[in-house]
């Protein structure tokens, strides 16, 4: 991929469905991985009653207030931005020189090559392998740190697309190595509320980050906001202040804040709505297994399924109504990705598998 090569996500290709002759509301979309029982109705009628004729905020202090709130930590350590992905492209853009080395552990998103090529440093990845269970052996992580000397390690975590989580421990160790070697370890958080225990059990990452860490977060993906942009990240307010710099004016918008305080507001909503995603997720997960289908999923309710041609694969489900996610650009060109969607979708996506496995003659 050069510099300037799109990236490859999931979600709908409205262009592509035109080339088509294929019509977005007539489609399922499996390939974006956001909480299918979304948005809450406190967003819904924060934007009914939105006066959209002011400009925005543009420091979203209400909203960082909120957050702060939540993370324990003082509104200076936080940076409010339209999605994580302009957040990633700041981060690059204001802490990467020309000729600096990054770090990736992969499969992972493709905007952090995308962001850090763009900023002009050059990108060393470390692949896991489904062998190990998508999980990087900490020994040889480190080991690549201090011969890399990377100025950013991108790690999401929970990763995607393998959905594998790692303990805080080990998240640690690696900001530890990477501080060492003049380095800062970007955690991207983004998934982190949708895991099996999200709603339930205090998450040991959620407060401040400790020194040398970058955290990055998504409201759009446990609250189905993703059609209004709306991520933060939490560092050091000196960090902070240096990366905030390179923001436009009103980069986010008065509606994603005002839906994005009532989403916070709603106290109910996640525990209400996590438990049936996760239930979804189990019904669809044994459905495609028992097609005979290979299935990967772990600390994440979307799981990855391998069909031996994922780009024929999403062909065939597109052509009956069903959008997956083809893995080619994650570097498993085997694999197609699955987000739940509600039990009735997923029925129809189970039957549309079935009969491009077992076409009518």
């Amino acid at each position: 991929m050069g510099p300037f090569d799109p990236v490859a996500h999931g979600a709908l290709d409205h262009g592509e469905l035109a080339a088509l002759g294929l019509r977005p509301e007539e489609l399922l979309d499996f390939s974006s991985n956001l909480n299918p029982f979304g948005p809450p109705e406190a967003a819904r009628a924060a934007l009914a009653t939105l006066d959209l004729a002011p400009y925005p905020d543009r420091g979203c202090h209400r909203l960082r207030a909120a957050l702060a709130a939540r993370h324990a930590c003082p509104p200076e350590a936080i940076l409010v931005g339209n999605g994580a992905n302009e957040l990633i492209h700041l981060l690059a853009r204001a802490l990467l020189r020309p000729n600096d080395t990054t770090l990736l552990v992969g499969p992972s998103y493709g905007e952090y090559l995308h962001a850090s090529r763009l900023a002009g440093a050059y990108m060393v990845e470390f692949r896991t392998c489904l062998g190990a269970g998508f999980r990087p052996d900490l020994e040889g992580l480190t080991t690549v740190i201090a011969s890399a000397r990377p100025r950013l390690t991108w790690l999401c975590v929970p990763n995607n697309p393998t959905g594998v989580d790692l303990p805080a421990t080990t998240i640690n160790a690696l900001a530890e190595a990477c501080a060492a070697h003049g380095g800062l370890l970007v955690l991207d958080r983004a998934y982190a509320p949708l895991r099996r225990d999200g709603w339930a059990a205090p998450d040991p990452l959620a407060g401040e980050p400790l020194p040398g860490q970058i955290h990055l977060y998504s409201l759009t993906k446990s609250y189905a906001l993703a059609g209004l942009r709306l991520g933060y990240l939490i560092a050091a307010p000196e960090l902070v202040a240096r990366i905030g710099a390179h923001q436009p004016a009103w980069s986010v918008n008065s509606a994603a804040q005002a839906a994005g305080l009532a989403a916070l507001s709603d106290e109910d909503f996640l525990v209400t709505t996590l438990p049936r995603l996760w239930s979804a997720s189990d019904a669809l997960c044994t459905g495609l297994r028992d097609l005979g289908l290979d299935v990967w999923r772990d600390a994440l309710p979307f799981m990855l399924v391998r069909t031996g041609d994922g780009t024929a694969t999403r062909a065939a489900l597109l052509r009956r109504g069903c959008v997956v996610r083809d893995c080619a650009s994650f570097g498993l060109p085997e694999w197609v990705r699955v987000a739940p969607r509600r039990p009735d979708d997923n029925a129809r996506l189970l039957a549309a598998w079935k009969e491009s496995l077992c076409p009518p003659r």
